[in-house]
């Protein structure tokens, strides 16, 4: 912490430095004086250094966790098309009775998985509220039974939360009543 006579004394090395006319009728600095002020300077300048190091760091931190946050954003919409694409073959085998639906529910399932432990938990909800920040709508349907914008089927698995979305789920949901 910086005291007011190592700030005078600061200030009396800047007017000195600044070779103001009235120079020659102050009296010059005592060697004391001229060591205090290079250590308060000298003081002022590692703080500031050290300050800029720590701002340095937590911004580099930062910055990695975004770079990282994106990486894994990145790595995780490349699965998309393959759990899209084990869902069809699933729904196929199903109609057709082949007996490798469950081996390829169990490999998307793992795909899914893989998807959740990476931070994007799947969105396949239904008699939820919608919620535009994880639906996307692909059809309305009219029902009396249920409250409007009731989302009744997922026609596609959405993953993330709505604040780190990879892919919204698309739903079909309840009309809105007039």
């Amino acid at each position: 912490m910086e005291t007011s006579d190592a700030r005078s004394a600061e200030g009396d090395a800047e007017l000195a430095a600044a070779g103001r006319p009235d120079e020659a009728d102050s009296p010059p600095l005592k060697p004391q004086d001229e060591r205090d002020a290079r250590l308060a300077e000298l003081d002022d300048r590692w703080r500031r250094a050290a300050a800029d190091l720590d701002n340095t760091r937590k911004r580099a931190a930062r910055e990695l966790t975004v770079a990282r946050d994106a990486e894994r954003a990145r790595a995780a919409s490349v699965f998309l098309p393959v759990v899209d694409g084990l869902s069809d073959a699933v729904s196929y085998a199903k109609q057709v009775s082949d007996p490798l639906a469950e081996g390829i529910e169990s490999i998307r399932e793992q795909a899914v998985v893989a998807l959740e432990r990476l931070g994007y938990p799947r969105i396949d909800a239904v008699d939820v509220p919608f919620d535009p920040r994880i639906h996307e709508v692909v059809s309305v349907i009219d029902s009396e039974d249920l409250p409007p914008r009731t989302v009744v089927a997922v026609t596609r698995l959405g993953f993330g939360a709505p604040e780190r979305l990879l892919r919204p789920a698309g739903v079909v949901v309840t009309a809105a009543r007039e």
